[in-house]
């Protein structure tokens, strides 16, 4: 009966859009017994609710949850294979057994595209149809139309090489520049949702089956658009083609206690309009990019007390209007492109009264700090800043150009030159 069950919930779900329950998901419920669910279903290898070891078992168990106005998704240990993103759902927590419990992304199949994909038409012709399955995820995208002008579907129908989707073309994918179908597809995603969680789980993205690198806009490992309020805590991310964490336009999200590491793209992503994001206790290493990478519009945020070593890239990056934050009691170090980077900004679009305290930044290449925009109120303070021999962070603090006021107060700095600001020469 168990084994059957999936297949059940599948069938009875996938039609239905919005939750069931007539108080759950109201933001004033009758009492607090209506505003929280407690449905609680578990997904398993064996001796479990519903029996699987893909994502369909594991959609089935979120679907059903969340359709009830949520609750909690129990993963059982073992691994299950992903050749679809596990889409979460408002209200519904998702659990593992931590490293015990594995989500593996599936091996990636490529194409070329046989037709134009259009803007806004929601199918996509390939010129080789393997591995290109109904309910399988997918990636669209070409030379110059990549980042969020790409889009991650899920495949419907297909009749012969042309395959429906669940979502439209963001831009004209051509075949003139490179237009390209991969079964890439973030291994847990959330678009459009609120107060989901995600906590204790391992996602291995396969890396060495999945040779496309992908960026953060529109998939990673763990992937959120527009899903506000949401909490990540306790999971591993490793070997991901791409990013390892990444949320675009959602606002007030917590990655607490994560491990991000070996991934193709940035370690740590808040991203693009994300408001008041908390990252907090994570560690991000020898990922091929960035370790922490604020994105375009990221304000209000907190980074406190993460472990960013051995990136391809800077320890962490901080830019386009990523005003407003705080960078406290983190550990930066032996970066391969220096440790912390305020990006190159003119004044309206810099990062604007970020304050950088009690942090650790070390052996980095080049340079510990390195404020380059025209950023204004920035606070550098209590801050140890060193090379313990190494040679490789000849600069303490570099103070570009075109930055405005920089404060720096009692920080212990170590380095061949612990100070170079360029401002006088401007």
């Amino acid at each position: 009966m168990k084994g059957t069950f999936p297949r059940i919930l599948l069938a009875a779900l996938l039609p239905f859009g919005p939750a069931l329950a007539d108080q759950a998901g109201r933001k004033y419920a009758e009492n607090e017994l209506h505003a929280q669910p407690a449905v609680h279903i578990t997904v398993g290898l064996r001796d479990a609710d519903l029996i699987g070891n893909d994502n369909r078992a594991l959609q089935a168990a979120v679907d059903y949850v969340g359709n009830l106005g949520g609750g909690v998704v129990e993963i059982g240990p073992g691994e299950y294979l992903m050749r679809d993103s596990l889409h979460l759902r408002s209200r519904v927590t998702v659990r593992g057994a931590g490293e015990k419990t594995v989500l593996r992304k599936d091996r990636e199949h490529r194409s070329l595209l046989a037709a134009d994909g259009d803007f806004g038409e929601a199918a996509v012709t390939v010129q080789n149809l393997e591995g290109f399955i109904v309910g399988r995820g997918i990636y669209i995208a070409s030379k110059t139309q990549r980042n969020f002008h790409g889009v991650c579907a899920t495949i419907l129908n297909a009749r012969d090489n042309y395959l429906t989707l669940t979502r439209a073309m963001n831009a004209d994918i051509l075949m003139s520049d490179g237009g390209f179908a991969a079964t890439v597809f973030p291994v847990i995603s959330g678009y459009h949702l609120q107060d989901a969680r995600v906590e204790n789980l391992t996602v291995d993205g396969n890396r060495s089956e999945n040779p496309t690198q992908v960026d953060g806009c529109r998939t990673a490992g763990i992937f959120l658009y527009r899903g506000d309020h949401c909490v990540i805590t306790g999971c591993l991310v490793r070997d991901y083609n791409g990013d390892g964490i990444s949320f675009q336009q959602s606002n007030d999200v917590t990655v607490d206690d994560c491990t991000v590491e070996r991934c193709g793209g940035f370690g740590l992503h808040p991203g693009s309009g994300s408001q008041r994001p908390t990252v907090k206790h994570c560690r991000a290493i020898a990922n091929g990019d960035d370790g922490f990478f604020f994105c375009w519009r990221v304000r209000g945020g907190v980074a406190e007390g993460n472990w960013l070593e051995g990136n391809g890239g800077h320890g962490m990056s901080i830019g386009h209007k990523d005003s407003d934050n705080f960078v406290r009691h983190n550990t930066i170090l032996g970066n391969r492109r220096g440790g912390v980077y305020w990006r190159a900004e003119t004044e309206p679009m810099a990062a604007h009264r970020v304050t950088f305290e009690n942090n650790t930044v070390r052996d980095n290449e080049g340079w510990g700090l390195f404020v380059d925009g025209a950023t204004q109120g920035t606070i550098i303070r209590h801050n140890l800043i060193e090379d313990t021999g190494s040679g490789r962070q000849k600069t303490g603090i570099r103070i570009g150009r075109q930055a405005g006021d920089v404060v720096l107060q009692d920080n212990r700095i170590q380095a061949e030159r612990p100070t170079l600001d360029e401002r006088s020469t401007r």
